[in-house]
């Protein structure tokens, strides 16, 4: 025989309540246990994204690195008597300039620098025309191109003969010129003008058109930007 249990209004509440509050606490542990889950989840997803973050930096510093003292090197073959921080800083900016820049690499900068510099690596090198510092920039063109580079022009000396101002407007004029007309065609305007630089394309490269200077000034570039490759 069954037993029954007779409760008043009260005693239905209390029940009703019991159940109420049992209900609560089974939903809240499979809540808590789904929740704790779900964060542990979360943090190593966290932790495995920093660690690749970590991994992609670790590689891209090691990249800069890698390129930092390979010019180094090169400055070392050239000029041994630029201070050990002034190599690293030129090292670094010419690695930035070849980010910065998609048609310049670190090899066709320190190519184009070693031969512009006369094999010297001289901040300080001044050419018989007036052409300045590592990349040989006249003092009219460098006025320009510091105003498109947000450098306030002072004197052609302390910028033009600052390696860091001289590489920085250097490679923003020479990535121009690649762009316009190609690698080739880029270092001969870079010497001999542009004007000169695309009647040489068109007539085919006939090095007729160029000046005597840039007729041998594109190879010994290229000579040297597939020495530096390797």
């Amino acid at each position: 025989m069954a037993v029954r249990f007779r409760t008043g209004g009260r005693g239905k509440i209390m029940v009703l309540v019991s159940i109420i509050f049992v209900t609560s606490l089974t939903l809240a542990s499979f809540s808590f246990r789904y929740y704790s889950i779900d964060r542990s989840d979360d943090r190593i997803d966290a932790l495995e994204n920093s660690l690749l973050q970590l991994k992609s930096a670790m590689n891209v510093d090691s990249v800069r690195q890698f390129y930092i003292q390979k010019v180094i090197k090169l400055i070392d073959r050239y000029n041994k008597s630029l201070s050990t921080d002034m190599k690293y800083r030129i090292a670094n900016e010419i690695y930035e300039m070849s980010i910065r820049y998609e048609n310049l690499d670190v090899e066709l900068i320190s190519a184009t620098i070693t031969h512009e510099s006369a094999f010297t690596w001289q901040t300080d090198i001044v050419s018989r025309a007036g052409a300045m510092g590592l990349m040989q920039i006249m003092p009219a063109t460098g006025v320009f191109l510091a105003r498109a580079e947000g450098i306030d022009w002072t004197s052609p000396k302390d910028i033009l003969h600052n390696p860091i101002y001289n590489i920085r407007l250097g490679c923003r004029y020479l990535s121009t010129l690649v762009n316009l007309y190609g690698v080739d065609g880029g270092l001969a305007a870079y010497n001999g003008g542009e004007r000169r630089a695309a009647l040489w394309l068109k007539k085919g490269k006939d090095d007729k058109v160029l000046w005597e200077e840039t007729r041998g000034y594109v190879p010994a570039i290229l000579k040297l930007y597939k020495e530096y490759s390797y």
